[in-house]
């Protein structure tokens, strides 16, 4: 993480002239306001704008998916003359020609978190490995379940229909890290591994994790491995175990790395989750939007990625061979919300 951050801060050094920082106006979009990943991600982009001088305009969706308010919101910003906007795409295709209005407009455009398709159609992506993320908590909970792991019933509490690609890689990657052949890379529910009972949308929030899990649970009471989009669904998805009297005998694993979900590691709520780091992205997004309107320099990505990698840890209390990891305890002491 420590390389990370070194990283960052090379990255966005400033340069000379240009446009003066109290000129400078900045935008945040982001799913909603309500998820705390988002209020993390926004808390960031506050803290950077006050530190850097610039003025900051905040957009959110009523829910995840709703494009059509990203969009007005991007449209607000072009007309206020901002010079950058920072988003997290609800569709990260069909918000493509706004972004790439935004960019013909002379704003520098960065997605956080999700990316877009393809993703140069932002001038940059400050995310977590989305992949990766998801990869690691595969690897954990086929490696918890040892032998046991070839015969799992395996439920999949996905985003939404639009299958946007947070969804699809850190689905994906768990099926890699789980030993599930992936076919197409980009969709969700082709495969045909038998040890999938099935697929079900969260929106992202507990509600619908509760929910999704229900159904799943009606169509196989047996699910013993729960892979979740992110916390908040994965709390709800324990609710509908504990209703059911399975909370006890099913592996629950997700991303984030909000504090609640880590506390929901130390409770045993949740198996594994893959911490993310929201407020990095947004502050060191601020800083990249200075950066431009001083000297006209866009970001660059990771080596070897075509994004700029924001880092990923794996949580969990259940630490096993071969698959890096920290304690809920050392968690407590990097989470966000």
């Amino acid at each position: 993480m420590k390389t990370a951050l070194m990283g960052a801060a090379a990255l966005i050094a400033l340069g000379a002239g240009g446009a003066a920082a109290e000129d400078i106006g900045a935008c945040l979009v982001t799913k909603t306001d309500t998820n705390p990943f988002f209020v993390k991600m926004k808390e960031g982009a506050q803290q950077g704008a006050e530190a850097n001088g610039i003025r900051l305009s905040t957009f959110a969706g009523k829910i995840d998916g709703d494009v059509e308010t990203q969009i007005a919101a991007v449209e607000t910003c072009i007309a206020s003359g901002a010079k950058g906007i920072l988003i997290t795409p609800s569709d990260s295709r069909a918000l493509a020609p706004v972004v790439t209005q935004a960019r013909e407009a002379g704003l520098l455009v960065i997605a956080l978190d999700t990316p877009f398709e393809p993703a140069d159609v932002a001038d940059a992506t400050f995310a977590t490995d989305n992949f990766k993320a998801g990869e690691l908590i595969g690897q954990w909970a086929a490696a918890k379940l040892g032998d046991a792991a070839a015969d799992a019933r395996i439920a999949f509490l996905d985003l939404n229909p639009s299958e946007v690609s947070v969804d699809y890689l850190r689905n994906q990657g768990f099926m890699q890290g789980f030993g599930i052949d992936i076919r197409n890379p980009t969709d969700i529910g082709d495969e045909e591994d038998p040890r999938i009972v099935g697929h079900d949308v969260t929106n992202g929030n507990e509600e619908g994790g509760r929910t999704a899990m229900e159904n799943l649970l009606q169509k196989d009471p047996s699910i013993n491995v729960v892979y979740t989009i992110n916390e908040p669904a994965a709390a709800g998805a324990y609710e509908a175990l504990k209703a059911v009297g399975r909370q006890d005998d099913v592996l629950i694993v997700s991303v984030d790395g909000g504090c609640p979900g880590v506390q929901n590691i130390a409770d045993g709520v949740i198996g594994a989750t893959s911490m993310q780091f929201p407020l990095l992205m947004a502050s060191k997004g601020i800083e990249a939007i200075k950066t431009f309107a001083e000297t006209g320099e866009r970001p660059q990505n990771s080596e070897g990625l075509d994004f700029f990698n924001t880092g990923v840890e794996l949580i969990t209390d259940a630490p096993v061979d071969g698959v890096p990891s920290k304690t809920s305890a050392e968690g407590l002491g990097m989470c966000w919300g």
